[in-house]
């Protein structure tokens, strides 16, 4: 008989500064998806539960796709939708014939207003179900708040190493190859972590830039090490206000977790070194513009403050509004605006027409834009994007779509629905071609990089305010542990 493995996936990053909350209807709009329709979905697909997939496809094991939920961060999950969820879950678990094993995919920055470790908390029930000799090895994003629930609910978690996360498919197959080799009694995974009380800024997480590249190297050489399975850093979500937050690092073993835990130790105490150099530097939005007229085009600026990826509203206006004083353009911004695209589409291609655009969220990413604006394009706003990219998506549904330019060079794109920009194609699709322009605004910090790199001779963060900002000590939290870097600069720690 061959082994029966189900598969459960659970993804979405909560950003609890926003005051917006996210539903059930913002799962439906992604995924949210059981049985057979999980496979549809998935199989073929970019992303670790692909990686599933395609890890057991050529083994004597029987796949059952049990569950999967994804939606776009945002704001924390209310009561209401996060126990849908689980019991959605414990529903098929009950449902389901006896399993082998398991495959899971945790977001771990999931936050619900009745549990602040989500991911924690439906790992928990998922172990109970199943019982404490079915083995769960699992995915984590590499933005995951690492709890320790987490890690004794499942017998092995492996994150994502590259930040843009480009390697998800990559890590699905190496999650679904542990469970093989375990299932086959080729190993026994055991695991172990270290929490140094420290948050690494945001503007310091991309992994292909230093320090992180040269700790990458660190991490690799202790992956080769005997006895060792995985090894992980977590980076961490700073814009989850939980006592989880911060950075950790996470080490599976083969049979011996004293070996996993000095291998944590070891490299949670040399990240803990590293923090000074993981601070960040800030770059305002005024300072940000004028250096990029002085560079070579496109520059792409990203507006850390309204990170889509990170849960922002996708509204922010104020790079935007310098781009428009100063008469940068030709540039070029993406906002979401619904009530804004239905007023282009009332007006028709080529009409002018006073608008106000974006800053319609909060008063906290600027005010809305206002101005003579002509409308260029209107469109469904339906693309796809065919290249390894930041989340491993490859089907973007941005709702109606319009585009109009200001009679100061700036090009907007309107959208209804928050999309982050993960894909040149959001562009492109729609008849903008980014070379033409000689800035490009992006939504995000590391996250864009992965499609904007190939067209932008220039890349600049800039220090936005927003519930993203990345300088997190302007953040009021009131969960987060107490001393930690950097909020509490002269605080002592060893491993």
């Amino acid at each position: 008989m061959p082994y029966r493995v189900g598969i459960i996936t659970l993804l979405q990053e909560s950003n609890t500064f926003l005051s917006e909350t996210t539903s059930l209807a913002h799962f439906q709009q992604d995924v949210l998806v059981t049985g057979a329709e999980v496979r549809q979905h998935f199989a073929t697909a970019l992303h670790e539960v692909g990686g599933f997939f395609q890890g057991l496809a050529a083994t004597h094991v029987e796949v059952v796709p049990l569950f999967a939920a994804r939606a776009y961060p945002y704001g924390t999950i209310t009561s209401e939708t996060f126990a849908t969820l689980v019991g959605m879950v414990r529903q098929t678990l009950r449902e389901t014939e006896e399993l082998q094993g398991l495959l899971v995919a945790p977001h771990g920055a999931t936050v619900s207003a009745s549990h602040l470790d989500a991911d924690g908390h439906w790992l928990s029930i998922v172990r109970e179900a199943v019982g404490p000799h079915v083995p769960i090895v699992g995915t984590l994003d590499s933005h995951a708040n690492l709890s320790p629930l987490m890690v004794s609910a499942t017998d092995a978690l492996v994150a994502y190493r590259t930040n843009p996360h480009i390697d998800q498919l990559a890590r699905g197959q190496e999650a679904a190859d542990l469970l093989l080799r375990t299932l086959k009694g080729e190993i026994r995974p055991v695991q172990a972590a270290c929490f140094p009380p420290m948050a690494i800024n945001i503007e310091r997480q991309c992994t292909s830039e230093l320090p992180l590249s040269d700790y990458a190297e660190r991490l690799n050489e202790v992956r080769s090490r005997p006895g060792i399975l995985a090894v992980s850093l977590l980076l961490g979500f700073p814009y989850a206000d939980v006592p989880e937050m911060g950075s950790s690092v996470l080490v599976v073993a083969d049979g011996d977790r004293d070996l996993a835990q000095a291998a944590a130790n070891e490299l949670g105490s040399e990240l803990w070194n590293l923090r000074e150099y993981l601070a960040g530097t800030f770059v305002s939005v005024a300072d940000a513009v004028l250096h990029a007229t002085q560079l070579r085009s496109p520059v792409c600026l990203l507006d850390m403050g309204d990170n889509v990826g990170g849960g922002s509203p996708a509204d922010g206006t104020l790079i935007a509004w310098e781009l428009h004083r100063r008469r940068i353009g030709p540039a070029f911004v993406v906002l979401f605006d619904p009530q804004s695209v239905q007023q282009a589409e009332a007006a028709g291609l080529g009409a002018d027409i006073d608008m106000s655009l974006g800053g319609k969220t909060d008063d906290r990413h600027g005010p809305p834009l206002t101005g003579k604006f002509t409308v260029l394009g209107l469109h469904d706003g339906i693309f796809t994007e065919n290249e390894v990219r930041h989340g491993g998506i490859t089907r973007f549904d941005q709702g109606r779509t319009a585009i109009v330019l200001s009679d100061s060079g700036l090009t907007i794109m309107l959208t209804s629905r928050r999309t982050p920009p993960f894909s040149l194609k959001q562009l492109t699709a729609f008849g903008i071609q980014p070379r033409e322009y000689r800035i490009l605004v992006a939504k995000g910090v590391n996250a864009p990089l992965a499609a904007y790199r190939p067209v932008c001779a220039n890349i600049v963060r800039v220090n936005t305010p927003g519930v993203t900002t990345a300088d997190m000590e302007q953040l009021e939290f009131q969960h987060r542990r107490r001393p930690m870097w950097p909020f509490e600069r002269d605080m002592q720690w060893t491993a």
